[in-house]
């Protein structure tokens, strides 16, 4: 980094990736920052700058040595950052270069977990610790009990049907006792101190009334008149319900919205789709599959404009999965029992295959390259028109 750089970072101030820090910083303080910065989208701390961005310097020539025994001994699991030492004004400065953590969640040695929320640091709150757990592939938030549920609250005419169709097997002819552990088996249902809960993923699939419990299920549908949120409004739309009803019901909404022109071929006229709809399919279970459920009270948005239609999915992908990776097939599963159940029902080909697919089909439609990001808490794939 050069000493421009590092000027400019500081007359800027800190933000998000950026924390200024006097060298006087005690080991239990530096560590929280470090873990705040591994948990969230990395950082840079800059020791010997001020709160207001006035150069301090840093007189300990043990200083490199300190971060990282703070980083060894301090923080779980271990984090390595890059060290710097930049001579700015005649003073040196520290800069540390902390990574986006890939083994989240990490936690300080008084056991502490911290995530970076603008220009602070703060303990994370219940529901971001069980994000933090989800991304590093610790816990399933599919599976997980939902509280106030119980085997009423499921479908047992649908659950039937799909033992029958794919476990050959009638549920019906099952002693009462035994369904109860079959759908605990099956991870439909959890037992909690005795009690026999609903998953997460037993109501999205099963569940009479999902969204009873689990306000973030479903999708919200807007289609505009342009190419911008603010233009006019043509069709607005939520839809609820099991999973695979709404990947249906999506379907439909989509393909009405959608403009249908003629093309001559000889002497036939043939309608030509804007958008592929095994493409549409694709994008609209993998929003449903993949999503991160464990945020509360955000729907899924799926946005049309006249040029592009964007999938907005809650959550940022998880620790080891990259766009890059997606692109070429490489993938994880977040909901191994949306991916499990929705595979058996024939929503899904296979795992990794869904992204390929819909930049394969829209390359042979002429169609600009669709677009994956991240943006805020949101994963979003935009399909331009063909």
């Amino acid at each position: 980094m050069t000493i421009d750089e590092i000027k400019e970072i500081i007359q800027n101030g800190e933000n998000s990736y950026i924390e200024f820090k006097e060298e006087e910083i005690k080991a239990k303080e530096l560590a929280e920052e470090i873990v705040a910065f591994s948990n969230s989208e990395g950082g840079m701390i800059l020791i010997g700058v001020d709160d207001e961005g006035n150069i301090k310097g840093v007189k300990d020539d043990k200083i490199e040595e300190t971060v990282m025994n703070i980083c060894r001994n301090n923080c779980i699991p271990h984090i390595i950052p890059l060290y710097e030492s930049i001579e700015v004004e005649g003073k040196r400065i520290a800069v540390i270069t902390v990574p986006k953590g890939l083994n989240k969640p990490y936690y300080t040695a008084d056991h502490k977990y911290y995530i970076r929320v603008g220009t602070t640091k703060r303990i994370a709150s219940k529901e971001e610790l069980l994000r933090l757990f989800e991304a590093g592939g610790s816990i399933h938030f599919d599976i997980s009990p939902v509280e106030g549920t119980s085997i009423k609250d499921l479908n047992i005419d649908i659950i039937r049907d799909y033992f029958m169709k794919y476990n050959t097997f009638d549920l019906f002819e099952e002693p009462e006792e035994s369904v109860e552990r079959i759908l605990v088996n099956a991870d439909i249902l959890k037992e909690v101190d005795g009690r026999k809960l609903c998953t997460v993923g037993g109501l999205l699939i099963f569940g009479k009334n999902p969204e009873k419990h689990l306000s973030q299920n479903g999708v919200s549908f807007a289609h505009f008149k342009g190419n911008e949120i603010t233009d006019e409004l043509i069709d607005k739309k939520i839809i609820t319900g099991r999973i695979q009803d709404i990947a249906e019901q999506l379907m439909v909404v989509i393909k009405n919205n959608m403009l249908i022109p003629s093309v001559i071929n000889g002497l036939k006229r043939e309608d030509k789709e804007e958008y592929p709809m095994i493409v549409m399919r694709e994008a609209i279970v993998n929003s449903l599959v993949h999503r991160n459920y464990s945020i509360s009270g955000s729907k899924i948005r799926v946005l049309m404009y006249d040029d592009r239609i964007e999938f907005r999915s809650p959550g940022r992908l998880p620790n080891t999965v990259t766009i890059e990776k997606m692109k070429i097939g490489v993938s994880y599963a977040r909901n191994p029992f949306l991916v499990k159940y929705m595979e058996n029902m024939r929503y899904i080909d296979q795992l990794g295959r869904g992204i390929p697919m819909i930049l394969k089909k829209m390359k042979e439609a002429g169609a600009k390259e669709p677009l994956l990001m991240e943006q805020g808490e949101e994963f979003v794939l935009t399909i331009y028109k063909a």
